[in-house]
């Protein structure tokens, strides 16, 4: 492996981070209607785990309201059952056709909870990627052993590998920073 294919492989590890970071963000409730919050919902389908997109066409309607319209009737109590599980923190309504969820305007306190929960989820992408610093810092290092690479290749490897982290910490701050804002919004 070469110090280019480590810079490569580093900025695509790093960017799964990234990605990974954003759809957990998705999942957290905000003050408008947002048909991600359902991603954890999974229905209990005739004995199999379904999630809830499948079985369903969700939609939003007013901003603040989610409407559930599934494809198959017969199944609206075991869908309401399941975003019960799901602890979303909203109760379902049926009127025998569709589900609607009302999101209720979030209060200050529960606004500064999930600000942190924004950041512990931005300090868990962090961690994942200094962790790929890491595994690529020693992968550069293995390189003067086995390639013999003069000292100074090594270093500006190192050096290189650690611009990326840069980067990719600072876009994990920016949008922490940005779903911050989102959530405290009234």
């Amino acid at each position: 492996m070469t110090v280019e294919e480590i810079k490569k492989q580093t900025n695509e590890k790093m960017e799964k981070c990234v990605a990974q970071l954003r759809k957990d963000l998705a999942t957290v409730r905000t003050g408008r209607a947002n048909p991600l919050i359902l991603e954890k919902v999974v229905v209990d389908y005739y004995g199999a785990p379904t999630g809830l997109r499948q079985l369903a066409q969700v939609s939003v309607a007013e901003g603040t309201t989610l409407v559930i319209t599934p494809f198959d009737k017969s199944i609206i109590k075991d869908i309401e059952k399941a975003i019960v599980k799901a602890e979303i923190g909203i109760t379902p309504n049926s009127d025998g056709i569709c589900i609607r969820l009302t999101f209720p305007p979030l209060t200050q306190d529960r606004r500064k909870e999930l600000a942190k929960e924004v950041k512990a989820m931005g300090e868990t992408a962090k961690v994942a990627i200094r962790n790929v610093r890491r595994d690529m810092t020693d992968a550069v290092k293995k390189l003067e052993k086995s390639d013999n690479l003069p000292e100074d290749a090594i270093k500006d490897g190192v050096d290189q590998v650690q611009k990326i982290t840069d980067k990719y910490t600072k876009t994990v701050d920016e949008t922490v920073s940005a779903k911050e804002k989102e959530v405290m919004e009234i």
